[in-house]
């Protein structure tokens, strides 16, 4: 009895139509990683309500963790885009982006409304 060897070519058995570009993406998949953290969508929501920018020494007293910690996460939400800081003497003062990114506002709207 002969082996018969079965070869198949990837991809081939029908198109399909890719339409979100990698550039796109990997934007979005960065902007998710930053939202998948409670306590980054809790800030953020903070964050929103607040009318001024907020200093990261309050942001350290109402989650009960350390500054450190608090600047970490800080840091994944400016690199998404997602915040803004200035400095003030000693500490850092943090709002929402603005304008946010328009994929952000998007995802952002049903996550913690308005």
């Amino acid at each position: 009895m002969a082996l018969v060897a079965v070869t198949r070519q990837r991809g081939v058995c029908c198109e399909i139509d890719v339409k979100l570009e990698p550039a796109s993406a990997v934007e979005t998949a960065g902007l998710l990683k930053a939202l998948a953290d409670p306590t980054r969508l809790s800030i953020l929501a903070a964050l929103r309500a607040a009318s001024d920018p907020v200093c990261i020494c309050d942001l350290t007293a109402a989650y009960d963790l350390s500054q450190p910690t608090i600047s970490h996460h800080m840091a994944k939400l400016r690199s998404a885009g997602l915040v803004e800081a200035e400095k003030g003497g000693i500490w850092t003062y943090y709002r929402l982006a603005d304008p946010l990114p328009s994929r952000a506002s998007a995802l952002l709207e049903p996550l913690l409304g308005r």
